[in-house]
């Protein structure tokens, strides 16, 4: 008994290592009609360049090939079918799309079935169907695990990428390889469902103190700012999240939406700018105002960099103190300068308005109305007290820099 069974296993081994013989004198007729059906079947194929056609017909080759060797022996050949697209270059999966090529796996595999009835003798014909269906899922399985790679290698070098631009807006570096960088990632610049340029903000802010992971972070801030209709780039540095926002002449009603994301402490907006390459003014002022928020324990969170101009000031950013002399102390200047006069002997006074008028031997509804125009003119009103401290540095920083009466110079 153990004899016929030997013997009849003997003759099972031969009939399935002659079949699969039969089956590879078939591949080359198999692969020819594989391109072929492609060509006629799907409309894309025939569009494609002779490089990409002569890609896809590799790796059918090489999958019809790694079929018979898979249908030789399984167990030896189990991995063949994610083997079977190494024979084409990186670039396979940026050529054609999953579906596309779950198009390409179909149609083989359709092709193969209605020829090998022509090529096989009748018996192998259902034998070697059988086969191909159980290949085919695990070539479905090894398509998906490619495109999935490909996927996370792309996420990677476009986290890297967009540090990078994001990095170049900080350093104020930011020139037309930015820009083409930028519109690489899919950076426009506009509001959703708009068109044209658009006006861009930088957020800095403290990263997030869970460990979310970089593109985790950047890929729920892009799809939030979406949500708010903006664009956005976003990058970790270090302790702190960068965001380019673009799309928008509210970045703070953006960034409130966003505010989630950040880690605890401030979070300072730039000021609007008009694109991407104007960033790095907005850059500069968001970043001065992150260093500088810890002299304003109750900012509003988020803040504008330029509420934050005595605290820059302070802190030594020449841009901030030039900003308040120019912006602030030079519009009190004009003419003889009694509005600069005026609010210098309010504040002296303790904010009474009684006694500035008594210093200055004018009726106190003078004093009310000069105030009210100092308010209108610069935009900071004495009667304030955060303003009040505002135009206090001004004052300050404007006599600093223009010491001689009635001069103004910067």
């Amino acid at each position: 008994m153990a004899a016929k069974r030997t013997t009849k296993a003997l003759t099972a081994t031969a009939a399935h290592e002659a079949r699969a013989e039969r089956l590879q004198a078939a591949t080359g007729a198999l692969a020819t009609a594989a391109i072929a059906a492609m060509d006629e079947e799907l409309p894309w194929f025939g569009k494609l360049s002779a490089q990409d056609r002569s890609w896809i017909g590799l790796v059918a080759q090489s999958g019809i090939t790694a079929f018979v060797d898979w249908f030789r022996d399984p167990e030896a050949h189990s991995s063949m079918p994610t083997r079977m697209f190494g024979s084409a270059p990186r670039e396979f999966t940026r050529v054609i799309s999953l579906h596309q090529t779950v198009d390409l796996v179909r149609t083989t595999i359709e092709m193969i079935e209605d020829t090998i009835g022509d090529l096989l003798p009748t018996d192998d014909v259902p034998v070697v169907r059988e086969a191909m269906q159980r290949y085919a899922r695990e070539v479905a399985f090894a398509a998906a695990t490619v495109y999935a790679q490909a996927a996370e290698m792309r996420g990677a070098w476009d986290a890297r990428l967009e540090a990078l631009v994001v990095d170049s807006v900080i350093r104020g570096e930011a020139d037309e390889s930015v820009r083409s960088r930028a519109s690489a990632l899919g950076w426009t610049g506009t509001a959703t469902g708009t068109t044209g340029s658009s006006e861009v903000a930088v957020v800095v802010g403290r990263a997030p103190e869970a460990d979310l992971g970089t593109e985790n972070v950047a890929d729920a801030v892009r799809a939030a700012a979406r949500e708010a209709g903006a664009d956005a780039l976003c990058a970790m540095q270090g302790d702190r999240l960068v965001i380019v926002l673009g799309g928008t002449s509210k970045p703070v009603d953006i960034v409130q939406k966003l505010a989630g994301w950040f880690g605890p402490g401030p979070i300072v907006v730039g000021p609007v700018v008009k694109d991407l390459m104007s960033a790095v003014t907005s850059a500069r002022a968001a970043v001065a105002g992150l260093r500088a928020a810890p002299g304003w324990p109750d900012a509003p969170r988020p803040v504008q960099a330029d509420e934050l101009l005595p605290e820059r000031s302070l802190s030594g950013d020449g841009h901030a103190r030039r900003q308040l002399a120019s912006d602030v102390y030079g519009p009190l200047t004009i003419g003889d300068g009694v509005l600069r006069d005026t609010v210098a002997a309010y504040l002296d006074s303790g904010g009474s308005i009684e006694a500035t008028a008594r210093a200055m031997f004018i009726h106190a509804n003078t004093v009310r109305y000069r105030l009210k125009r100092v308010g209108e003119i610069t935009g900071y009103s004495p009667t304030n007290p955060r303003d009040a401290f505002t135009l206090r540095v001004a004052l300050t920083l404007g006599r600093l820099l223009n010491p001689e009466p009635g001069t103004y110079v910067l």
